[in-house]
């Protein structure tokens, strides 16, 4: 998406601080004057990140709630305290929200499978990190009928553990590393509203469903979209290893929307008289217009490269959406749709966080107050 010096990165705010969750320990750690993590303590360690990532996710699907995984006072062990259940069932409270507001929009999920893996550790001190990946995958219910089978996501998270004197370990938080829009299963929270600015290039698209006819010629044109779509959703998660990753300055989510559309026939732009003229990759350097969110938004502009939709359910294969999160008159986000269903329902792709398939009644669910913009390709 963008480097750290240009207009906007994929940033989100998600992290939901968990505390007083208790993971015992040998005598031995207990004694010990400084505690090691072992491999069993981070295997426990990742069974706690799953049962809490697990809770969120079943909170979503459309039956009877389950037993809460994460606040059995016998699971593995684990000790609970009055604290992390009220935090964790306002979690939960808010996902049932998003569930509804799914349900609204035509959309449910039948069925879903979370996994967590512990990618490291380290200790300071008495206290304990452990970076985690979560892998989610959710069945949609077949309500239109022309839903996809499934909709999937990594997310990356890291949880803080305290060594107590007892010989427990004490998780003392959890936030979500991720700079892209907020994942299904994670609660919505409300951020103070920033000061507006004037809003530049594209207008923002409604996002009432279903969208006035705006049909898409995808074959027999000067590009590839079906192309579009078939690079996108064959490295939404395995990273093109030609392609340099943005991740660590700022995010990917751009750079992965750029490869997109010049797999599909986008010519690159090395150079142009517009400020914004330029759009081009090369193994050494690449323009801001292919890596920022709001320089692409530019560019397409003034090369004419894409042309505004009035509303985001129009979109189709290859067509791009940008999400403004808080309304500020930058955009945050970019992703592709790599999937439209018969009854009109784009599902997007995207990196930050690696996403397939997301459905645009899932966004509008997760993000009821974000402005949206819908991009023809």
């Amino acid at each position: 998406m963008t480097p750290k010096n240009l207009s906007r990165s994929c940033s989100v705010v998600g992290a939901i601080t968990l505390s007083a969750l208790l993971l015992p320990l040998s005598a031995a750690h207990a004694a010990a004057p400084a505690p090691r993590v072992t491999a069993s303590t981070a295997d426990a360690f990742g069974r706690v990140a799953d049962a809490v990532f697990t809770d969120r996710t079943a909170a979503l699907l459309d039956r009877a709630p389950t037993a809460r995984t994460a606040l059995k006072a016998t699971t593995a062990g684990i000790r609970v305290s009055g604290t992390l259940a009220h935090t964790e069932s306002a979690a939960l409270s808010s996902l049932r929200g998003t569930r509804s507001r799914l349900a609204a929009l035509g959309e449910a999920y039948s069925a879903a499978d979370t996994e967590v893996a512990v990618d490291r550790t380290r200790v300071t001190g008495r206290l304990a990190t452990a970076w985690v990946t979560e892998t989610t995958t959710l069945t949609y219910r077949k309500i239109r009928g022309d839903e996809p089978a499934t909709t999937g996501f990594r997310a990356h998270h890291v949880l803080t553990f305290a060594a107590q004197p007892d010989g427990t370990w004490k998780l003392t938080g959890e936030r979500s590393t991720d700079k892209g829009p907020r994942q299904v299963n994670e609660p919505v929270t409300t951020a103070p509203r920033r000061t507006t600015m004037a809003v530049v290039d594209a207008p923002r698209a409604a996002t009432t469903y279903p969208a006035p006819a705006n049909p898409k010629t995808l074959t027999g044109g000067p590009y590839d979209y079906a192309g579009m779509a078939t690079y996108a959703e064959k490295y939404w998660k395995n990273y093109n290893p030609a392609y340099r990753s943005f991740n660590s300055v700022g995010g990917d989510c751009t750079n992965y929307v750029s490869q997109s559309l010049k797999a599909g026939g986008w010519a690159t732009v090395a150079g142009s008289d517009e400020e914004y003229g330029t759009w081009n990759y090369t193994s050494s350097t690449q323009t801001d217009t292919w890596v920022g969110v709001n320089e692409w938004s530019w560019f397409t502009q003034t090369a004419q490269r894409s042309t505004p939709l009035a509303n985001v359910y129009q979109m189709d294969i290859g067509d791009v959406m940008q999400m403004d999160f808080d309304k500020d008159g930058s955009k945050d986000h970019s992703m592709i749709t790599s999937y439209r269903s018969a009854s009109g329902v784009p599902y997007l792709t995207y990196h930050d966080t690696d996403t397939y398939r997301r459905s645009l009644s899932s966004l509008l669910a997760a993000y009821p107050n974000a402005a949206y913009y819908g991009y023809r390709t």
